[in-house]
């Protein structure tokens, strides 16, 4: 997929975000184009949750604009940003435990579709949330535990079902943050297969430590160090390009930020 071209979905310009006195993004900036499949790896302390909680409103920048379809959102509250098509997940399961996939879903799709409270109502009323949750139990392989309670489905299917709820929000631009942290092994090819399926309109930002998962679904990849945008570039110039070797691939793969 050629993304030369295509329009920037998502623009972070010179972001600086201060606590006290100090600074845990330096003017960071990037651009997620349509389709977009990239990657934001950095060491432990890089600045990447900081950078991802300004993204999506969490926390609000000392300096610098955000921009989500052209359309400046640097001071638009988390749950107006959903509404505009940007959506992520995140590194802990905020999932309900004693709901399954199946009420969960159908939660949030009613609440995505405008319709309240109808969302307990047996599936097949209305006939487009029904429709919806089966697609989206089957596109992330969760009908074989959708009336299961959540607390006790694996881990890897949890997963599954959180990347599930924030495609139920339609969204333009997702943020996958650490979607296989924790997973164990055994169940880790079923997610990262979901993960590369994605539907290619929605662009992607992906937030990982697991170098295979980043090289083998990123086509674009940004490296923070220190909260400074060290360089960015496609998958070969970052594995090449002996600055990165030296702060983050060369000592250790499995490090956390």
């Amino acid at each position: 997929m050629n993304l030369d071209n295509d329009p920037i979905v998502l623009s972070a310009q010179n972001l600086v975000m201060k606590f006290g006195g100090i600074t845990a993004t330096n003017n960071v900036s990037l651009d997620l184009k349509k389709g977009a499949r990239h990657a934001l790896i950095g060491p432990n302390g890089a600045g990447k949750t900081t950078l991802i909680n300004q993204l999506t409103g969490v926390l609000t920048p000392t300096s610098g604009r955000i921009a989500l379809l052209g359309q400046d959102i640097t001071d638009l509250a988390p749950h107006l940003r959903v509404r505009r098509g940007l959506v992520r997940t995140f590194q802990i399961n905020q999932l309900f435990d004693s709901m399954t996939p199946l009420q969960t879903l159908a939660l949030v799709v009613s609440q995505h579709l405008g319709l309240g409270s109808k969302w307990w109502q047996p599936l097949g009323q209305p006939a487009e949330v029904a429709a919806r949750c089966e697609a989206l139990l089957s596109q992330f392989h969760l009908t074989d535990v959708a009336n299961t309670p959540t607390r006790v489905m694996a881990y890897g299917k949890r997963r599954l079902l959180e990347i599930a709820i924030a495609l139920a929000c339609e969204p333009k631009v997702l943020l996958l943050d650490e979607p296989v942290a924790g997973v164990p092994a055994g169940e880790r090819d079923e997610l990262l297969n979901t993960v590369g399926a994605l539907p290619e309109d929605v662009s992607v930002l992906l937030i990982e430590h697991d170098m295979d998962l980043v090289f083998s679904f990123a086509t674009r990849m940004t490296v923070l160090v220190n909260g400074t945008l060290l360089t960015e570039g496609a998958p070969e110039e970052i594995a090449n390009d002996p600055q990165v070797k030296a702060v983050y691939l060369g000592h250790g793969e499995n490090a956390h930020g």
